[in-house]
């Protein structure tokens, strides 16, 4: 599954977001530069703010969850990333929201951004839960159909 980042912040950050993929083996081979494509509906950014990732199931969707928390929890300032799934799904996560957490929430959110990629129907439903649930606390992914 090949999924696209987009970072909704200053020209710099997708580069920047980009350069610390590239630093995980596990994303390496698996992280292209600018699509070259228009950005997806509904998002702002000239196409060369694009990041193109090939996901296989399991493992590397959990690493791409980690290392995007892990970046934003490392940004000054106010950050977006939005990981937007080939059927549209959208999960936006934001450094209000993550950094203040703590290991063990870190590694939740990265489980939650993970799941969401992997089946955006059943990502972070509870029983009760809306569509789009807001995680605990406010800090969480926010899948978003497009």
């Amino acid at each position: 599954m090949r999924v696209t980042l987009s970072v909704g912040s200053d020209s710099g950050a997708c580069g920047d977001l980009r350069r610390w993929l590239l630093r995980d083996p596990e994303l390496r081979s698996r992280t292209a530069g600018p699509s070259g494509a228009a950005p997806p509906p509904g998002t702002m950014g000239a196409a060369g703010e694009l990041i193109n990732v090939l996901l296989a199931p399991g493992g590397l969707t959990a690493a791409l969850a980690a290392a995007v928390v892990a970046w934003l929890q490392n940004r000054r300032g106010n950050q977006t990333v939005t990981i937007t799934r080939p059927d549209g799904t959208q999960v936006t996560v934001t450094s209000e929201r993550v950094r203040g957490l703590t290991a063990e929430g870190s590694g939740d959110l990265a489980r939650q951004i993970a799941d969401a990629l992997q089946d955006p129907a059943t990502a972070l439903q509870e029983p009760g839960a809306s569509q789009q649930p807001e995680p605990a606390a406010g800090n969480g992914p926010r899948p978003e159909q497009g």
